[in-house]
């Protein structure tokens, strides 16, 4: 009994431990964003609230278009995770359901190009846009991640356990494919579509390779590569400016995990055993 208490005592410790490990780097950063440049990282206002929050924002908006900044990151995120979902999820259905000639070869194709690194397709990827006339769009932002082989491999073990008899009971019965789809196997695969929406939103909202390569105005910038405007190694940082950009683009990240949090495990389970 005391071997089982003493286990469950240290657990608590250690997990306790890694809990403030994690959340210290964002205690720190939402105190620093209401400190002077010279209080940020001056030990003796590590744990203190600051009163220069107000002035940190007159001077990240003299640099930044902060908004328009936040208001691009949104909106490449959410159409681009909408977007993913619905042709992953179709993708994903036809790979577990249907049979067809060289279904696995392709499927493992798919599998693949999860191992080519973004760095590799950049220059086709700009090449392409170039002739499209769409370079410095959100939309080539967003269809350049379009489709996404993880999600495709997710979307195909969910649905892998889907009873097939339902859907060929629906096909006797005389819907069409698409309304079985979207009316019958898409309902029941929520958890799966919450993980996926949260990895990729989450994805998208932290990319910044592809944006600085195909965005050219700063007011269409996505979070990331704005923030990086502040760190210019030859100008003078203002840190407090920098770190209040920072909380302000962790926060809706944030705020979109919680809400959608209580699928996202369930999600990453489903299929997980079956496959």
């Amino acid at each position: 009994m005391k071997k089982v208490k003493l286990a469950s005592v240290v657990s608590y410790v250690v997990l306790t431990f890694c809990v403030v490990a994690s959340l210290f780097p964002y205690l720190w950063t939402f105190l620093a964003a209401t400190h002077t440049n010279s209080q940020v990282f001056n030990l003796s206002y590590a744990f203190k609230v600051g009163s220069n929050m107000v002035q940190n924002y007159f001077d990240l908006l003299e640099v930044l278009p902060i908004w328009n900044n936040l208001f691009s990151s949104i909106f490449v995120a959410a159409i681009y995770t909408v977007l993913l979902l619905i042709i992953d999820s179709m993708a994903g259905y036809g790979f577990a359901q249907y049979q067809f000639k060289g279904r696995d070869t392709l499927f493992m194709i798919c599998l693949a190009a999860m191992m080519i690194p973004v760095q590799v397709l950049m220059v086709p990827l700009y090449i392409q846009f170039s002739k499209m006339e769409m370079i410095d769009s959100w939309w080539s932002i967003i269809l350049s991640g379009l489709p996404g082989a993880f999600g495709v491999f997710l979307m195909r073990q969910s649905m892998l356990s889907y009873p097939r008899e339902l859907i060929e009971v629906a096909r006797i019965d005389g819907a069409g494919e698409f309304r079985i789809f979207f009316t019958i196997v898409l309902p029941n695969m929520k958890p799966a579509l919450t993980s996926l929406g949260i990895l990729s939103f989450v994805n998208q909202w932290g990319n910044y390779y592809v944006p600085l390569v195909l965005l050219n105005t700063t007011e269409k910038y996505t979070v990331p590569v704005a923030m990086a405007l502040l760190a210019q190694p030859n100008f003078d940082i203002n840190y407090g400016a920098l770190m209040l950009g920072a909380c302000m683009a962790v926060l809706p990240i944030m705020i979109f995990f919680l809400i959608f949090q209580k699928n996202f495990i369930d999600g990453m389970m489903v299929g997980a055993v079956k496959g």
